[in-house]
């Protein structure tokens, strides 16, 4: 709350025109609760006093200035204020608990009890531009103004931890507070809606979409997504989506809706970023970007914010020197999948997954959440898809509504179908979205397989130019180039992007693919799968030993042993004879020495490097397309066995 005081400062020359004060008095509230939980943990109000000078820049003089005395109630300080500037006068702070929180460098409230601060660290909440609650030293300073730019007054700003008077120009963020008498300037600093309050100011974003503001929702910090009354289905709908899949860890949160007179109000989870951005803060196009390009202001203010934000997130990259993913980018690609696992599995198809629709959270690391499930939709019994075609035990009912209602639900439908579909984002939806035809949970493998790729490449798009992305949709004209480096990324891209929506994999099968699989899990397939192929006789020829074989072109690239150092070559010949153009002979050599690696001389371990990572980087960078190959040849034989089933699926289902 915000009162507004207007005073006429007399002034100590004659010669000089008077001039207006203004005096205000602003109240917060702050109250502070236990993570995922609605208990208070603290509660505290603030009370500033605050004095702006307004006048012409030509009337600028100087003034001394005292700073107030925290141990009176009655403030005295010099008057006239310098123009354009502003002063904080008195603050008063007050508090239910012994539990409050001490103030931050950085805007975030830190706990003076270490035990209660490990606890709500990922609960932290930014205070923005609140000021310091700290009370002001009696320490007296005196400020003279000068001439500085345009507006012929020196900025002189305090930038210690809140204590002593703080000016600042008018033409920065005191215009607000000088200007608090102007009715259409103060709507733009923010407004309370119910439980809400929604700050004027907008969350950067990387492309057009709905206006998204920061906020706060019952002393929360939270993303408030704006929507137009006259859409309240899409807001409906994506409220009952995210109330069902409420609480999981890879789905934004959401913790309530308020409705003004022209708008719906969404309170949802703060991230500190899309993908999409932090892709593009990682992406080396991105970087040598040339700094003389034309960009409008909205764009300027972006490509700040990512920079800004770059200096934040910045603790590790997401591409190895080799080219291939990070451990970070891997979690981050898998946070995706297991949130789309989350709404599959309700039943829910998002049908909107692009880069832009995934956030991104800081707490002990990033995490990556589904957002934006306004026009996604919900399968109702047991439908499979939202086409045309019945799936169910009541198809005979249905055709005999259909007779009755088919032409007017068929207009109706067509219509809505539209509606919904100009919503949907350019570039990233399947075929069958682009040409209207049966929809099911494979449009979201579609859109995964363009959203993963995007990832792994840095922000390419594996239907070329954006004005190209749909046309080459529509006539499967997918370029996969840039993954040849990685040929399990390749495998399952390319099965996510088939035009024919049966043949795409299920997203529980994606979680379960060798791309997302560490050196550790990659070197223990390879073992059991040289494990298993010893129990084969070769004299029967059986279909698993000819299929294994059969990849050897592949899988070995010519004869194995050209590929391996001479010490290596020399070492292994001293226990067993291998056949050199074998794949099953190259996994015994892999396992054997994996098992015995402790007891491989020096010289040897030095070659593989250490285990997992290193011996595994050794063999990958020799034979990048072995893991692959094995893993499509055995879960065509092996996929049912006991001692597979944890590389075929899920530890997380």
């Amino acid at each position: 709350m915000t009162l507004l005081f207007v005073i006429m400062a007399p002034l100590r020359e004659k010669s000089l025109p008077g001039y207006t004060h203004y005096i205000t008095r602003t109240d917060y509230a702050l109250t502070s609760f236990v993570p995922n939980s609605d208990k208070v943990l603290w509660n505290m109000t603030v009370a500033e006093i605050g004095a702006a000078a307004l006048c012409k820049v030509e009337d600028a003089f100087s003034g001394d200035i005292m700073e107030p005395d925290k141990s009176e109630p009655d403030v005295h300080f010099n008057m006239p204020l310098p123009c354009h500037s502003r002063a904080l006068i008195y603050r008063r702070r007050s508090h239910d608990s012994n539990l409050l929180p001490e103030a931050h460098p950085q805007g975030m409230l830190r706990y003076l009890d270490p035990s209660l601060q490990q606890n709500v660290d990922n609960a932290a909440m930014p205070l923005g531009n609140l000021p310091s609650p700290n009370v002001p030293s009696k320490r007296k300073r005196s400020r003279k103004s000068g001439k500085n730019g345009s507006n012929g007054v020196k900025s002189d700003k305090d930038t210690s931890s809140g204590s002593g008077l703080k000016y600042a120009d008018v033409d920065a963020d005191s215009k607000l507070l000088l200007n608090l008498f102007q009715p259409s300037i103060c709507t733009k600093c923010g407004r309370s809606i119910g439980k809400l309050f929604v700050s004027s100011t907008e969350i950067p974003k990387g492309s057009n979409g709905t206006v998204v503001f920061e906020g706060i929702y019952e002393g929360r910090a939270v993303a408030v997504k704006r929507l137009v009354r006259a859409h309240h289905d899409i807001a409906f709908k994506e409220i009952q989506n995210l109330v069902a899949s409420d609480r999981h860890p890879n789905i934004v949160r959401w913790y309530g809706v308020e409705q003004g007179q022209d708008f719906v109000y969404l309170a949802l989870e703060r991230c500190i970023c899309s993908l999409s951005d932090l892709i593009q803060i990682y992406a080396d196009t991105s970087e040598n970007a040339c700094p003389n390009q034309n960009l409008d202001g909205e764009s300027t203010k972006h490509r700040i914010y990512l920079d800004n934000l770059k200096c934040i997130i910045l603790d590790t990259d997401l591409m190895k020197e080799n080219g291939y993913p990070s451990p970070l980018l891997l979690k981050l690609m898998r946070d995706v999948v297991s949130g789309l696992v989350h709404l599959h599995d309700l039943g829910i198809i998002h049908r909107d997954l692009k880069p832009q629709n995934v956030l991104i959270i800081k707490e002990r690391f990033l995490c990556a959440k589904l957002s934006d499930m306004g026009i996604s939709k919900c399968l109702i019994g047991d439908m499979s898809s939202l086409g045309h075609h019945a799936t169910g035990n009541n198809l005979h009912d249905t055709l005999s509504i259909a007779i009755v209602y088919g032409a007017l639900y068929c207009i109706l439908a067509a219509y809505r179908r539209r509606l919904l579909d100009r919503q949907l984002s350019s570039g990233w939806q399947a075929p069958e979205q682009i040409l209207h035809g049966r929809q099911t949970r494979a449009v979201d493998m579609f859109s995964l397989g363009s959203v993963l790729f995007f990832c792994v490449t840095g922000g390419s798009h594996p239907f070329g130019s954006p004005l190209e992305h749909d046309i080459n949709i529509t006539k499967n004209k997918v370029d996969l180039f840039l993954m040849e480096h990685i040929p399990e990324a390749v495998d399952l891209f390319s099965r996510l992007l088939d035009p024919n929506a049966e043949l795409r994999p299920k997203v529980v099968e994606v979680l379960a693919h060798p791309f997302f699989w560490t050196a550790e899990m990659r070197l223990s397939f390879l073992r059991d799968s040289s494990d298993r192929m010893e129990l084969e006789d070769r004299e029967t020829s059986s279909d698993l030993l000819k299929a294994l074989e059969g990849t050897a072109p592949i899988a070995l690239g010519g004869k194995w042993d050209e590929k391996m150092e001479p010490p290596f070559h020399k070492n292994i010949g001293h226990y067993r004879r291998y056949k050199f153009d074998s794949v099953r002979d190259l996994l015994r050599a892999m396992r054997n020495k994996l098992n015995h690696y402790r007891e491989l001389p020096t010289e040897i371990q030095e070659i593989l490097g250490n285990v997992p990572e290193g011996f595994d980087g050794y063999f990958r960078s020799r034979f990048p397309q072995l893991l692959i190959e094995v893993y499509k040849a055995l879960s065509e034989y092996c996929k049912d066995e006991d001692c597979f089933q944890k590389y075929f699926t899920s530890s997380e289902l």
